[in-house]
This record gives structure tokens, sequence and C-alpha cells, in this order.
């Protein structure tokens, strides 16, 4: 295949979704982590989102991850676009199927909804781009110092604001539904996609991608629940 056929055959803009998609799969590994750490206050009752914040300006202020985030934003953009393109394709050909063999799984309803959840998923990208990456990055976000004198952006104070609103809880938790549906199909899509056909290792891939959707989602999910409903303060 030619460089210039990812962009333009039907093959090619199937393996850079696999290949995009698998990166921000990346990316949802190490975003969750770093999440999870708002809930260090359970393990040491007096950290106030301190381990939170240094971790967060670990990521934001080294070289490698900012290097890497400016290629996820390409890889976001590229699989939403993407996405789109193969979206109004299929409905375009309805009857001609995926050129990497499905099965029956195929007739599944959130396979014929990828567009519709990938929609709502970008609305959530926008709010929480928005809301938090935009003021840690460009400035507007408050500045907490901690007793050892180093100084760094109060991204917790701003979580604990923000998800006061229960407009913006719920859409985050809609957002994190979504994610999980899409994520259930795209993890095993992607390795299909990018010729794992045996049956072994399809079977071990959609359990794993199951597994994987359900926990990053429903992690994510709770981060804004536990804020809104004062577990963590």
């Amino acid at each position: 295949m030619k460089w210039s056929e990812l962009f333009t055959s039907s093959i090619g803009k199937k393996w850079v979704m696999a290949i995009s998609g698998l990166c921000l799969i990346g990316f949802l590994l190490v975003h969750v982590t770093l999440n999870t750490l708002i809930w260090a206050n359970i393990f040491v009752p007096e950290d106030n989102g301190e381990i939170f914040n240094r971790a967060a300006h670990w990521l934001g202020s080294n070289l490698i991850p900012r290097i890497l985030e400016v290629g996820l934003f390409l890889f976001f953009i590229i699989h939403i676009i993407q996405g789109y393109v193969l979206e109004l394709q299929n409905r375009s050909k309805r009857g001609k199927g995926y050129k990497v063999p499905m099965g029956s799984e195929g007739s599944n309803w959130y396979r014929k909804s990828m567009g519709l959840l990938g929609t709502l998923i970008f609305i959530f990208l926008v709010v929480h781009i928005s809301n938090f990456w935009i003021s840690s990055r460009f400035g507007g976000l408050k500045e907490i110092t901690y007793p050892d004198g180093e100084t760094f952006h109060n991204l917790y104070g701003e979580m604990i604001t923000v998800f006061q609103e229960l407009w913006i809880v719920i859409l985050y938790v809609l957002g994190c539904v979504s994610l999980a549906w899409h994520l259930i199909h795209g993890f095993q899509s992607a390795f299909r996609t990018i010729g794992v056909s045996n049956k072994k290792y399809l079977a071990l891939l959609n359990a794993t991608g199951i597994g994987f959707s359900l926990l990053v989602s429903i992690l994510f999910a709770a981060m804004p629940l536990s804020i809104y409903l004062g577990w963590v303060k």
C-alpha cells in the first residue's frame, strides 16, 4: 500500500483509524492513571490534592510528555476526521460491510452507532479541554504553594470547582458511557484491522478490550461523581 492510499483508500483509512485509535488507548491508560490520584486522600488524609497536582505538573512540564501531547492532538484530529469519513462512506454503501470479517458480532448496535458515539465523545472533549487544558497551558489556572516552597497549578482545586455543576457532571458521565461503547468496538476492531485473525488471540483481545473499556470508563465517570457527591473535597 502506498502512503497516499492511507488517506484515500478504504483499507488505508481503516488502518489510520486503527493506529491512531491504539495510540489514543495508550493515552487513556496514562490519563486514567493520573486521574486516580485524586483519591490519594483516602490513604493520605492530609494530601488535599498535592500528589495529583505534582503528577499533573510533571506531565505538563517535561519535554517528552509535551511532544507526545502534540502528537496526541494530531491523532485526535486524524481519528475524528477519518471516523466521520468512514461513517459517511458506510452510510452511502449500506450492505457492503467491513473489509475485515466481523462475523455475527457486526450486527451489534454500537458498531452501527460509532458516528453518534464519537460525536458525544467529541462534545465531551471540547468541554473538558476548555475547562482544564486551555487554562493549564495558556494561563488562568490558580496556583498553590506547598510547605516545601514549590508552586504548582492547582488543577485539583479547579476540578473541585468545575464538578460542582450538575450539567457538567452529567455530560461527563454520558461521555464516559459513550467512550465505553466506543472502546468495546474499537479495541478489538483495531487489532483485526492490522491483521490479527487467530481466533484464540481475538477471544483474548475481545475479553481484554471489554475489561479495559469498562474499567477506564468507570474510573473516568467516578471522578466527577465522587467530587459532586462530596466524597472528594
